[in-house]
């Protein structure tokens, strides 16, 4: 027997197991339409564990665990099905419009001249700005009400994630209403009158001296990391050392600093997005990132069925971003990002799917960038 014969079989097998698949899904839908009409949950008991056992215990040997995945994906799929036919797409929404221009307080990290104001300056426009010392402080203002919105760094385009605002975001109450990008165009700068040579320190926020780090490696300076980037350049001012900084051209002017070095990060162009977070979830019609934060269950094959729930609703899973849950064993919580708005019935039957089985669950926010 040939290879081409070989193959014609195989896709007529392909062909029945579709058939059969076609069925299945229909028989779904009307368990579903059951389900709906009697105010039944998707998810029943042990159903689902009674149907994976049986699979296994009647697979031929060496096929238990192939059978059981294929099985579990159908189910999976059946789920989903039943998930969208359960919504009601009618129902209305109660989400608040995000309006910028409606903000009073406002809150971010650092100091005028920071990118962080920048971020706030390309949302807000002209309104004032609170200014905080740490991360935390600004997730606090938000929390207690003291500021309607603040603004942190996220993610830069070089370095990657920014793993304080991550570890923050896991810690506190709040929605993400924006996502602001900012292009990063840092400079070394020092007081008026000094010489590159004379420059041994350099002051910057740890992100920035990251993102530098081949000029600074070249240039054999003292690395001193600092709260941020303005404050490195107040810093730098008010120093009688020959010190410098890592800063933005626009902050080293404002402060009266000479630029000694112009546009020294690794790579170009060079971005960094910020959140935009308040008490409140804001839904605009044009908001296309939805944003979640989960934990998975500690058991074989979870990731991969998690991933198979955005393949089954057509949804572009854009982000995921795991990190360590800090006094457990080694466990992770995964923030996630997904092209969708939440008045989709698919991306609200994903949601109420996810918050029914995953061990923890939150949505972050459903927004848009603002480039």
């Amino acid at each position: 027997m040939d290879l081409s014969t070989l193959r014609a079989q195989i896709d007529k097998i392909d062909s029945q197991i579709l058939e059969l698949f076609s069925e299945r899904m229909d028989v779904c839908r009307q368990v579903g339409e059951f389900k709906k009409a009697n105010n039944l949950p998707v998810m029943q008991g042990n159903r689902e564990k009674e149907v994976i056992d049986r699979i296994r215990n009647n697979a031929p040997d060496g096929l238990e665990d192939g059978a059981a995945v294929l099985f579990q994906n159908i189910m999976d799929i059946s789920k989903s099905i039943q998930n969208i036919g359960m919504i009601d797409s009618s129902a209305p929404i109660n989400y608040k419009d995000f309006s910028p221009e409606k903000a009073e307080k406002i809150a971010c990290q650092g100091t005028d001249g920071a990118y962080s104001a920048a971020a706030c300056k390309k949302l807000f426009g002209g309104k004032p700005v609170e200014f905080y010392r740490n991360f935390e402080d600004v997730f606090a203002a938000v929390e207690s009400g003291a500021v309607d919105f603040g603004i942190l760094p996220l993610e830069n385009s070089t370095i990657g994630s920014i793993s304080e605002t991550y570890e923050l975001m896991a810690k506190h109450d709040f929605y993400i209403n924006s996502l602001i990008r900012v292009e990063i165009t840092h400079c070394l700068a020092a007081k008026k009158g000094t010489k590159l040579s004379e420059v041994k320190k350099v002051y910057s926020k740890g992100e920035a001296l990251s993102q530098c780090s081949k000029f600074l490696k070249e240039g054999d300076f003292e690395l001193c990391e600092y709260a941020n980037t303005a404050l490195s350049a107040e810093l730098v001012m008010e120093s009688s050392e020959p010190i410098a900084c890592i800063c933005s051209e626009s902050c080293a002017e404002m402060h009266g600093l000479d630029v000694l070095s112009s546009k020294i990060a690794d790579a170009y162009p060079n971005f960094t997005r910020f959140i935009c977070f308040s008490k409140n979830l804001t839904v605009n019609p044009d908001s296309d990132i939805v944003s979640v934060l989960l934990t998975l269950p500690h058991v074989k094959g979870s990731l991969n069925r998690l991933l198979t729930k955005f393949s089954v609703n057509g949804l572009n899973l854009t982000k995921i971003e795991s990190k360590s849950i800090a006094g457990s064993d080694f466990e992770v919580m995964f923030f996630l990002d997904f092209v969708g708005n939440c008045s989709d019935p698919k991306v609200r039957a994903l949601l109420e799917d996810l918050n029914r089985e995953m061990s923890s669950f939150r949505l972050l926010g459903n927004f848009r960038e603002i480039r």
